[in-house]
């Protein structure tokens, strides 16, 4: 019997890949409406359910806890597996390297606590919960992140805008191979833990690597550096996503990379992506003019077509 994934935020970053590789791996899709859809009869039959819902930073503190209760409730109706999409915020900035499944989740910054406190209450609700953490996103399409509206905005000039001191590393995980790892793992929660928190490597990288890597898939040099940060900070009187912008710049500052020893244990089959490829993929979406593959899928409500 084809097994069902419930997409929860599948116009959404991680949610489009992830509905595209459980579909490829021939699961049946299942999408939600929040505006006429009901969560309890959608979730109805499901084996899996992918909260990738995402509340804009100003929203978290009203928003976060209350969705994601929303979620373990429907997944403890149909005794669906829940796989969260998630962040390293959890973790203070001087935890030691690198970090992994067991690294404490101490962070006391207020976005931070938010996640942990989201995170704990998967913990208690009894449900089968995979989080599935990973570093800043590579996508295969522009949207409205710091990659695209700051680091890459000029790389058509031949330049890279970095957030952070250039030889700090940092963590990225590029969405396909993400996507891919939350379909493997579905695949084997009849044999995981309750609660599996899984780290996933990724590539990690310097703002000199990164800009290193864009310039050998380009052929053409591209030029990093340093983003000031002097905007943001007179903005956030007004902008108050500023605020939380400049609140989470530590993770721009603090070395750090993702173990995913645990998910080579377990997926072995998966093999991330070569970062040429990655890097290659990344270009077009930054620079219109590079020619760009067609898509393999599009996704419809409640279902997925080929094109």
């Amino acid at each position: 019997m084809r097994k069902s994934v419930l997409i929860l935020g599948a116009s959404g970053r991680f949610g489009r890949h992830a509905a595209e590789a459980f579909w490829n791996a021939g699961w049946a899709i299942h999408t939600f409406d929040r505006m006429t859809d009901d969560l309890m009869q959608t979730a109805k039959g499901m084996d899996v359910i992918v909260a990738a819902w995402n509340p804009l930073y100003p929203s978290w503190a009203t928003q976060l806890l209350p969705l994601h209760k929303q979620v373990q409730a429907a997944a403890k109706v149909c005794g669906a597996t829940v796989i969260v999409p998630s962040n390293v915020y959890v973790y203070a900035p001087d935890a030691p390297q690198p970090w992994s499944p067991d690294t404490p989740h101490l962070a006391q910054n207020p976005l931070g606590r938010l996640r942990v406190e989201m995170e704990q209450s998967y913990r208690d609700s009894g449900v089968q919960t995979i989080f599935l953490r990973a570093g800043d996103f590579i996508d295969t399409e522009q949207t409205d992140s710091w990659l695209d509206k700051v680091i890459l905005k000029s790389l058509h000039k031949g330049k890279l805008v970095y957030p952070g001191d250039l030889d700090t590393p940092h963590s990225w995980a590029y969405l396909p191979d993400l996507a891919q790892a939350a379909t493997q793992l579905a695949n084997q929660r009849i044999d995981l833990q309750q609660i599996e928190d899984i780290t996933f490597e990724g590539y990690t990288l310097t703002g000199r690597d990164f800009a290193h890597a864009l310039s050998q898939s380009m052929q053409s040099p591209v030029i990093p550096s340093q983003m000031s940060w002097r905007p943001l900070q007179a903005a956030q009187v007004v902008w108050p996503l500023a605020r939380h912008l400049i609140e989470m710049r530590y993770l721009w500052d603090v070395p750090h990379r993702l173990d995913g020893s645990r998910l080579r244990r377990l997926c072995t089959d998966y093999r991330d992506t070569d970062l040429n490829e990655a890097m290659s993929g990344l270009i077009r979406t930054a620079i219109p003019s590079q020619p760009r593959p067609s898509s393999r899928c599009a996704l419809k409500r409640g279902h997925l077509r080929l094109t």
